[in-house]
């Protein structure tokens, strides 16, 4: 199974129903980095995005799988090939669950782990807007207050993702 050309196929059947990957990505669940890591090969899809992404682009998983559009001749030769190599080479051992619950589980487990950090963000934001209250800097207060509410927000939107995508598709779990 060459995943760069399973990769460059959806980029071209992305583009061809107009969307971006951010779009696409919205569509399936999933954050235009994981759409843009199938696009590129790094990893394949799950079993439950490929099917999404069958019924979106009106393609066959088979064809998906073989990176083309397949005449009627090669659909089986390709059918039976594709299954004996995603079978072997799935990375998911949890196929009770689909790709939404894993990403759901994964979100909230990264966030029990990270509520301390988050609370501790919090009262920052709190503490720097408490001070510039008490020096009679309301506007200073209020912006640098945003401005911390922003960035924490960030990190925590991009650390949960990056933890969800380690995890609920490549399976590796590595930092």
């Amino acid at each position: 199974m060459d995943l760069i050309q399973i990769g460059k196929f959806m980029a071209v059947l992305r583009k061809e129903q107009g969307l971006t990957q951010e779009q696409l990505g919205e569509r399936i669940g999933v954050t235009n980095k994981t759409v843009s890591r199938w696009e590129t090969g790094a990893y394949l899809p799950p079993a439950d995005a490929l099917l999404a992404l069958s019924e979106l682009f009106s393609v066959s998983v088979n064809e998906l799988l073989s990176g083309r559009r397949l005449s009627a001749e090669e659909y089986r030769e390709a059918a039976e090939e594709n299954l004996t190599r995603a079978i072997g080479e799935s990375s998911f051992t949890e196929s009770r669950f689909t790709w939404k619950e894993k990403v759901e589980f994964y979100k909230k487990k990264w966030l029990k782990e990270h509520i301390a950090v988050m609370c501790l963000w919090g009262i920052c934001v709190f503490a720097v807007f408490a001070v510039c209250l008490v020096l009679k800097r309301e506007s200073l207060g209020f912006g640098a207050a945003a401005l911390m509410f922003l960035v924490g927000h960030g990190w925590r939107n991009n650390a949960m993702m990056a933890y969800v995508e380690r995890n609920a598709f490549d399976g590796s779990g590595r930092r």
